[in-house]
């Protein structure tokens, strides 16, 4: 079981080059693709890393920023 874990985390992990190096206390833009019926569009969600968790393929990362006066979070995959 273990192995095929692995084995897809190995055919689904992108190259380290295209994925950038980043912290938490670090700004970030997230270019995110949202799908609207037939549209889709990219929106960025720009705000501070407060979070990893996880490694390979199963990394998250939240990211937080303030909009009209509200603090909002995300969690990315």
């Amino acid at each position: 079981m273990v192995n095929a874990v692995e084995a897809f985390d190995a055919k689904h992990m992108k190259p380290a080059e295209e994925i950038p190096a980043f912290r938490p206390g670090d700004t970030v833009d997230v270019n995110v693709k949202i799908q609207e019926g037939n549209n889709s569009r990219i929106q960025t969600f720009t705000g501070v890393v407060i979070a990893r968790k996880g490694a390979g393929v199963r990394e998250t990362f939240v990211v937080r920023k303030i909009s009209f006066g509200t603090g909002v979070e995300r969690r990315f995959p």
